[in-house]
């Protein structure tokens, strides 16, 4: 009992009252004795009372102490019980020593009283750091884990509605789409207006059948485009079925024997309604810039591409080629001078679309250099032919030289490629802002963006085709000699194998106009003669193929012995010969340390979708990436791309 209720200074007036009572009591006696024994013995009896009292007092004080004691105790326990959040004490060892119910009700059982943490939620164990919190699902519910390491003590919150919420609020965020028919102006010329309205009424029916399947509002804003709005729960159904559609008209034009198809851009998960609509347009220029035939998805940071089975289609008009040549001239007389760049490790298309654009720049009297370093052996022989000729080969310097040429009235022309890590000095590109790119390779996500003018066509079977093309509009009078024909044209032949490959009429009509220029087919074969020993080790990169899904040849190289890029890539090529091979991918270590894998197909499957999922890019029928680590381990990786993409939509069309 405290102290202060036995020894309170607010009990004494009893004690002094009993004083007063004796002291009255003996004066009274004083006058009377009779009078002052009746006193005495009333003074007894009070003070007996008074103690009776007090003992009564501190008697019932102590039990309701007592019992409020209790009381508080088992308020305590059944709050810490019913609290509407989990408690767990663990050990050192990462074992359970208490917890209160909302842990036994959460986990279904009575106790979990030693058992490891990290068995009770898995997720710890995945964790590398249990920093801050963690969230986790048990059963159908999702609970917040917060940690006290000082005190080894977690605590454990429900927060499965806000998470249904915060999951809701995402997916019904607006995602915005626009569907493009790819060449509608090509497919239907020649046709009457009841044959082109028949195609039309078809294609739109296939669409307007898959967005009512999936419940997407449909508008229709020209007769070959349509904008699309949904949600983003509704965008992921539409990933997970890898856009049907495309498919569908595909095979619906495949019926009529008329080469249709669809081009899709997908947005969603920006900040603002306008920049939805600017990334909606960007996607579709990807899956336009990649050849068409495919969509293309943006959500927050992430790009994705579905489709692109089929080759990009030739455009049959040249109005575009005339279109850029005029652009391209302007801003040729307009610049003080004109810096070109191909890719790093430059092959002959590289090489002779450089020397393309540099006769352009020559015609209107034009400083105009080549960036290059280092000659890749595929190209030693056209760099020896190019030696020759002094006026051209004087024109090549290295990129440290190019870096005190370059202010900001220099156009900076990049050919056969249209990324700037690609490039091989991309601090080049930030020196001007005048920048025209000019490639055939299908769009990737990297991008040169701040280029005032942009020529890419997928179709094409080379970037020296369309510098030959430009070429024919840019100037009225264009003559070249025999040495920039025959480097053009030698761009073309490696590209398409010998014009067995990717070639289309207006590939045979450039390869006409630079013939009729006087390129020489002798020097291109002489070009490209193998040499015997190249030859050998080509044979024994073959020899160690093997055939996986029944038409794909893998060949992997041994992992010490080092190969130049252009022997894997000429083994790829030898191994898509071979009986019943419909795409072929060669592994080897470079020279330069990497892992370079040259992939090639005939067609029916997209090798550009294979080795971008690696790093890459390319062509459908065309590609390669360098990665580090070993050759088996890329092999692996690869093994396991293809294995990918054959569960999620199969490896040939």
């Amino acid at each position: 009992m405290p102290k202060f209720l036995i020894k309170r200074w607010h009990g004494m007036h009893q004690l002094w009252a009993f004083v007063l009572i004796i002291v009255l009591t003996i004066a009274l006696a004083w006058y009377d004795w009779l009078y002052g024994l009746i006193s005495l013995v009333l003074a007894a009896a009070v003070g007996v009372y008074s103690v009776l009292a007090e003992r009564a007092f501190r008697r019932d004080l102590k039990t309701y102490l007592g019992t409020l004691s209790y009381r508080v105790k088992k308020a305590g326990s059944e709050v810490t019980s019913e609290l509407p959040f989990g408690i767990i004490l663990y050990n050192e060892d990462n074992k359970v020593e208490w917890h209160n119910s909302f842990v036994s009700r959460m986990l279904e059982k009575e106790s979990v009283i030693g058992e490891s943490m990290d068995e009770l939620f898995p997720t710890l164990s995945q964790a590398k750091e249990r920093e801050g919190t963690l969230e986790t699902a048990i059963g159908g519910s999702v609970y917040e884990l917060m940690f006290r390491f000082d005190e080894r003590l977690l605590y454990i919150r429900d927060i499965t509605q806000r998470w249904q919420l915060a999951k809701r609020y995402e997916e019904e965020k607006i995602a915005l789409g626009i569907v493009m028919m790819d060449n509608l102006e090509e497919v239907t010329q020649g046709m009457d207006d009841q044959q082109r309205s028949a195609l039309l009424s078809r294609a739109t029916a296939e669409i307007t059948d898959w967005a009512s399947k999936f419940h997407l509002y449909l508008k229709r804003l020209t007769s070959d485009r349509f904008l699309i709005i949904t949600n983003q729960k509704t965008l992921k159904q539409l990933e997970l079925s890898r856009f049907v559609l495309l498919d569908e008209v595909r095979e619906m034009s495949a019926e009529i024997k008329i080469p249709m198809t669809l081009s899709i851009g997908f947005a969603a998960g920006a900040e603002s309604i306008v920049e939805l609509g600017q990334w909606a347009q960007t996607s579709l220029d990807f899956a336009l810039g990649r050849g068409g035939d495919q969509a293309a998805v943006k959500v927050g940071q992430r790009q994705s591409f579905y489709g692109g089975k089929s080759n990009a289609v030739e455009k049959r008009t040249r109005v575009r080629a005339r279109v850029v040549a005029h652009a391209l001239r302007d801003l040729i007389k307009e610049s003080e001078n004109v810096v070109i760049m191909g890719h790093k490790m430059p092959d002959m298309d590289s090489i002779g679309a450089a020397v393309g654009v540099l006769k352009a720049a020559q015609m209107f009297n034009k400083e105009a250099f080549i960036v290059i370093e280092g000659f890749n052996p595929a190209v030693q022989k056209m760099m020896e032919m190019l030696r020759e000729e002094e006026r051209i080969y004087k024109r090549f310097i290295s990129p440290e030289q190019a870096m005190g040429l370059i202010d900001s009235g220099t156009l900076a022309v990049v050919v056969d490629t249209h990324k700037s890590s690609m490039v091989k000095e991309p601090k080049l590109l930030t020196l001007t802002s005048k920048i025209v790119v000019v490639d055939h390779h299908r769009r990737g996500e990297e991008f040169i963006n701040n280029a005032i003018l942009v020529y890419m066509e997928p179709y094409a079977s080379s970037t020296c085709e369309l510098v030959t093309e430009l070429l024919q509009y840019i100037h009225d009078r264009v003559m070249l000699d025999v040495r920039e024909s025959t480097a053009l044209l030698a761009g073309i032949t490696v590209d398409t194998k010998g014009f067995s490959m990717r070639t289309g009429s207006r590939t045979f009509e450039a390869a006409s106009f630079l013939r009729r220029n006087g390129a020489d087919s002798m020097l291109i074969q002489r070009m490209l003669k193998e040499d015997l020993t190249e030859y050998i080790k080509k044979a024994e990169i073959i020899k160690h193929a093997e055939i996986v899904y029944e038409h794909i040849a893998i060949a992997i190289t041994e992992q010490d012995r080092q190969y130049s890029q252009l022997l894997i890539a000429q083994a790829a090529d030898t191994l898509l010969n071979m009986t019943d091979i419909l795409a072929s991918f060669v592994i080897g270590q470079r020279q330069d340390g990497l892992i370079g894998v040259s992939a090639r197909s005939l067609g029916s499957m997209n090798v550009q979708l294979v080795m971008e999922r690696m790093g890459g890019g390319g062509h459908l029928t065309n590609a390669a990436v360098q990665q580090e680590g070993t050759v088996a381990e890329v092999a692996a990786r690869l093994k396991q791309v293809l294995q990918e993409i054959e569960k999620e939509e199969g490896l040939f069309e």
